[in-house]
């Protein structure tokens, strides 16, 4: 834990130094300017580790304000941070080449200014349109067939979200959204592969954020698994304030669903990293299971895939990746992951990775939408 937020404040920092230095040269000749720009600037990058350090004494309204402006101050963060580098890469390739235009020479002041004007107005649509984006729930169809159907069912209507992130940000409104949506789609089961919280469960129940949890409709009900975040935001108390609310916590372990196929949870790899602990490897999880019974796998974070396909499981879904949550970054993701968003197919064994309904840090995606899956699932002898 340590080491993770030691690199965290080290980029945090080196990020908003190249950010701010730069800012403060394009305001030349601005004075007053530059006191306002300085002052944001503060406030910008100060209020999200304000709030996450001083959590215990800033009152609840406060908190929620700190936590609300260093959100979105990450996503401004990323964009100021390339079109900056975009500039200086421009302003370099202009000196090695010799090339100075001369009006830019002529008018070098202005030039400036304007430049700060319009990164501003561009990186604000940017990041306005992506939140709009988190608010639009897209329904994604698949239709898949399970080469085993030894029991009762031979169909299954389900709904698979993960990466919801709870906490005042994407909050009970939010959520009661998110559920609406679901229930539409009269689903017989729902899977929730992770990162369902995003807060502290206490501030998450002082606020009421949760309770639209309990208007899940489905047949069979809601199971869910952990991801990185419960960990990170204590999972005694995550798992605690989820099973307060209805939901089938699985931990490294199988229920068997209508006798029909296994559903199996993981907990996650970061465990270890965030709680000292371990997880059970899949062998021993699967050990023992009627092998004619189809096998339906929640491993939240999509790292070593072939292990899935080696232990002969038919549907692993997972989460994590965010696909980048913001363009960029699913460059990032997409050399990380052997599958950063989507359907894989690998031997017996197929794969969903989710880009998740919900947002890390900023409530801001570019690049994918808020993703609800629905899963049209054929047991085929």
């Amino acid at each position: 834990m340590v080491v993770f937020i030691t690199i965290f404040l080290s980029l945090y920092a080196a990020v908003n130094y190249y950010i701010f230095v730069h800012g403060w040269q394009a305001l030349e000749g601005l004075h007053q300017l530059k006191v306002v720009y300085l002052i944001i600037f503060l406030i910008a990058t100060l209020s999200f580790l304000t709030a996450k350090f001083m959590e215990k004494i800033l009152s609840p309204l406060l908190y929620d304000i700190l936590l609300g402006i260093g959100s979105f101050w990450f996503a401004f963060m990323l964009y100021f941070f390339l079109s900056i580098l975009l500039i200086d890469i421009f302003r370099l390739t202009c000196l090695i080449f010799h090339f100075h235009p001369a009006y830019i020479n002529q008018n070098y002041l202005i030039i400036k200014h304007l430049t700060i004007l319009a990164v501003v107005i561009i990186v604000s649509i940017i990041i306005t349109a992506g939140y709009i984006n988190t608010r639009i729930f897209s329904v994604k169809t698949l239709n898949l067939e399970l080469r085993k159907g030894s029991g009762n069912l031979k169909e299954l209507n389900a709904v698979l979200i993960s990466d919801v992130h709870l906490s005042p940000i994407n909050n009970g409104a939010n959520l009661a959204n998110i559920v609406n949506k679901i229930n539409e789609l009269h689903p017989d089961i729902i899977f929730i592969a992770g990162d369902l919280v995003d807060d502290n469960a206490q501030i998450l129940e002082e606020r009421n954020i949760g309770s639209a949890l309990r208007d899940f409709k489905s047949k069979y009900g809601v199971y869910a698994i952990s991801g990185n975040h419960e960990f990170i935001n204590g999972i005694d108390g995550c798992v605690k304030y989820m099973r307060d609310y209805g939901l089938n916590l699985l931990r490294d372990s199988v229920v068997i669903i209508d006798n029909s196929f296994y559903l199996v949870g993981r907990d996650d790899r970061s465990n270890r990293q965030f709680a000292n602990g371990g997880r059970k490897t899949l062998s021993e999880l699967l050990k023992g299971l009627d092998t004619s019974v189809p096998i339906i796998l929640m491993d939240h974070t999509p790292f070593g895939l072939d292990e899935a396909m080696n232990s002969k499981v038919d549907l692993q879904l997972s989460g994590h990746t965010h696909h980048g949550q913001m363009f960029p970054l699913n460059l990032i993701t997409k050399m990380i992951y052997e599958k950063s968003w989507g359907y894989l197919k690998k031997g017996v064994t197929q794969y969903y990775i989710s880009c998740g309904v919900g947002t890390w840090g900023p409530p801001v995606k570019i690049g994918s939408p808020s993703e609800i899956v629905n899963l049209k699932i054929k047991f085929v002898k």
